[in-house]
């Protein structure tokens, strides 16, 4: 037996670091065999994969969450824990597992934890800069301004604005339609949404600090949101610049009593019901509202209006069969194009449905369990996910299952017609504009914008590819297609 004065007599004599060096070994070792006993005995939890304890899972997730996805699916199917340093992430992919994702209130589903990191892009006071109840009074103005009566307005400004940008091309030429939509969906989105003293007299200005602010959020933003980067400066800047242009409009606009048919309009004349008193909007929660629908809109549109140009001249009779419908809306109604004649386009709505399906602007969206929930998968395996994680679904990766869809690699926009309607046989198979309690409250707006613009463009120009079909960039937060030539000739379409 070790004689226990000896002992400590032994660790006296020994230096101090060493024995620092060997008390930090020893705590090591131990969190480590605590780490790896619990992501393997994990009880009625999802199956946990981190390889190297504490940094294994991040290593994973930086390399991209959809090779990360790929593998954890094909080794533990619908729903599987990656940690993430000292924080969890379990993914439920397919819309066996997602519906309490979808459906739970904010209360047990929160938002708030895994977006606050916009905050700086979008201000204070606003969106997840505040509690759930006033942020859902923020949310119900937006509503008011996408309400049908409202969007009717909009049609013929998205009409304009596409004729006027393609009035200055050519007879032929090449372009990139990721940037030319790009163009087109901000000048839609400036004249509807931000007014018309903005597109009239300051868009170029305000252009230019929306990029400084787009600019201003990268990856490394999502963790580390106020680091003083040079894109960050510049971020708060541009927010800065453009509170005073904002401010300035709405005093114009309150000074001489003139009301207008735009976004701006309807949020400067919001009030609050249930919180603050039943005041009405400031100006800077005005400012940080439409920077954020901007936010929300301006790249997903782009993004599903350049793929869906991409999908149809990659399978042409797809793009076809779009010119035919436009030929026939013609023979009915000329050239008009309103709201009512938008809706009858069922064969460019079901192109730009498929093109969001094969490639929605979002990788993931994510929310952080307030308490625990059980899923059960297609199989019928059961799992409790458990409170203070983080929880993320993946309208990329579940767009392409194979028994949610038929043949879900090929491009085939029929699939939602009848007698197919693939997206018919449960909830949350369709995740294009999200779903549930917080699906895309812009999705009417979004397709009449697109459909509008692409109207336009099928009446007056074809469109041949010169490159193959984009690969699409997983590494930009928006996944947007990579660069690609497309020819374009003028040629009035023939009725």
């Amino acid at each position: 037996m070790v004689d226990a004065s000896n002992l400590a007599e032994g660790l006296q004599a020994l230096p101090l670091p060493l024995l620092v060096a060997s008390a930090t070994g020893v705590v090591l070792l131990a969190l480590i065999a605590l780490r790896v006993l619990g992501n393997t005995f994990h009880g009625k939890a999802p199956p946990v994969e981190e390889g190297l304890p504490f940094i294994g899972g991040l290593i994973k997730f930086s390399k991209g969450p959809l090779p990360l996805m790929t593998e954890m699916y094909a080794k533990h199917g619908e729903v599987f824990t990656i940690p993430l340093l000292h924080k969890r992430m379990t993914f439920l992919v397919g819309p066996h597992v997602s519906p309490h994702f979808f459906n739970a209130t904010d209360d047990k589903m929160s938002q708030t934890e895994v977006y606050d990191f916009n905050v700086p892009t979008f201000g204070k006071g606003v969106v997840y800069d505040v509690d759930q109840r006033v942020r859902s009074e923020q949310f119900r103005f937006v509503a008011d301004a996408l309400r049908t009566a409202k969007l009717r307005t909009y049609v013929p400004a998205f009409k304009q604005e596409a004729e006027d940008y393609v009035s200055k091309w050519g007879d032929e030429g090449v372009i990139d339609f990721m940037q030319t939509f790009s163009d087109l969906i901000i000048l839609t989105a400036s004249r509807t949404l931000l007014g018309r003293e903005i597109r009239e007299s300051m868009f170029k200005e305000v252009a230019d600090l929306y990029h400084d602010l787009d600019d201003g959020m990268r990856p490394i933003s999502v963790i580390f949101p106020y680091l003083p980067t040079e894109f960050h400066c510049k971020r708060d800047a541009a927010r800065d610049a453009l509170h005073a242009i904002f401010a300035k409009v709405i005093n114009s606009r309150r000074a001489s009593g003139v009301k207008e048919d735009d976004m701006l309009q309807v949020l400067m004349d919001s009030r609050y019901k249930n919180v603050y008193g039943g005041r009405g909007t400031t100006d800077a929660e005005v400012t940080g509202l439409l920077i954020a629908l901007l936010f929300a809109g301006q790249h997903t549109s782009s993004v599903t209006s350049s793929w869906t140009g991409y999908r149809m001249l990659a399978n042409r009779k797809w793009f076809e069969a779009a010119q035919e419908e436009q030929r026939q809306v013609m023979r009915e109604h000329g050239d008009k194009i309103d709201m009512d004649v938008l809706n009858s386009m069922n064969q460019l709505h079901l192109n730009i449905r498929e093109a969001l399906r094969m490639n929605p602007p979002l990788i993931m969206v994510m929310r952080y369990s307030k308490e625990p929930f059980s899923v059960t998968t297609s199989d019928g395996k059961h799992y409790v996910v458990p409170k203070n994680h983080i929880v993320a679904c993946s309208p990329t990766f579940s767009h392409r299952l194979p028994h949610v869809y038929k043949q879900p690699d090929e491009y085939q926009p029929d699939r939602y017609a009848p007698p197919r309607e693939e997206d018919k046989p449960m909830p949350f198979i369709d995740l294009g504009f999200g779903g549930g309690r917080h699906g895309c409250m812009g999705q009417s707006f979004a397709y009449l914008q697109i459909k509008t613009i692409w109207s336009v463009l099928l009446r007056n120009f074809d469109f041949q590819m010169i490159d193959p079909l984009p690969e699409a960039d997983y590494t930009s937060m928006v996944i947007m297609p990579k660069p690609c030539r497309v020819r374009f000739v003028r040629k009035k379409l023939q009725i």
